[in-house]
């Protein structure tokens, strides 16, 4: 039997797309991609814990980490290259990576978007920014996207799409709960499902 896609998952903060994503392997929505590594840029994410919970391996790899004969991006790659990762999940990961990164992974990293791309997406686009821009603007409807990740923030090619209505006295911390919730946690676990059956496929030939 072919093994299952290793997964490693990049968080910064409470990491509830990395619990929709183990969710999703326990439930086998996810089956074709294991979780084996979770590494956030932050020592007190409760990302660490969640991954902890679940009996995954989890890392810190921080930017002010000194004394460091790698760059972060190089200690990234290194620990990702030790596991043997073969999709990595950006899943609120707060850091913009460089084209070396991506290039490095091309086509092997996704990340979820709390917005309809191209609505709403590129540099400074980010958590609430994302909710509070589309409630001034007056859309009706937004969502979430997932995507493969380039140098440009936001430009790689959309995978996967899901639309959220936006009701009357939205804040934007009431409408980022309800993308998060009808959509970011929906359609990621899907996602990686996908892009993990392809890579496995891939493996096979």
């Amino acid at each position: 039997m072919t093994e299952k896609t290793k997964i490693a998952v990049l968080v910064s903060g409470g990491g509830t797309n990395l619990q929709a994503l183990l969710d999703a392997e326990k439930s086998g929505i996810l089956k074709s991609g294991k979780i084996t590594l979770v590494i956030s840029n932050k020592k007190d994410a409760y990302a660490l814990t969640r991954a902890s919970n679940a009996g995954v391996k989890g890392v810190v790899i921080s930017q002010k980490d000194e004394g460091q004969a790698l760059s972060f991006e190089d200690r990234l790659i290194e620990a990702l290259e030790a596991e043997k990762a073969e999709l990595i999940i950006l899943a609120g990961f707060m850091c913009i990576l460089s084209e070396k990164f991506t290039h490095h992974f091309k086509d092997r990293i996704i990340n979820v978007h709390p917005a309809l791309i191209p609505s709403f997406c590129g540099k400074g686009y980010y958590g609430l920014n994302v909710h509070r821009e589309a409630l001034n603007y007056g859309v009706k409807v937004t969502g979430a996207t997932v995507h493969f990740v380039n140098e440009i923030p936001d430009g790689g090619k959309i995978i996967m799409q899901k639309a959220v209505s936006v009701e009357e006295g939205d804040t934007p911390e009431i409408l980022q709960k309800r993308v998060m919730e009808e959509a970011e946690w929906v359609i990621l676990p899907m996602a990686a499902e996908k892009v993990s059956a392809e890579i496995m496929k891939g493996r096979v030939k």
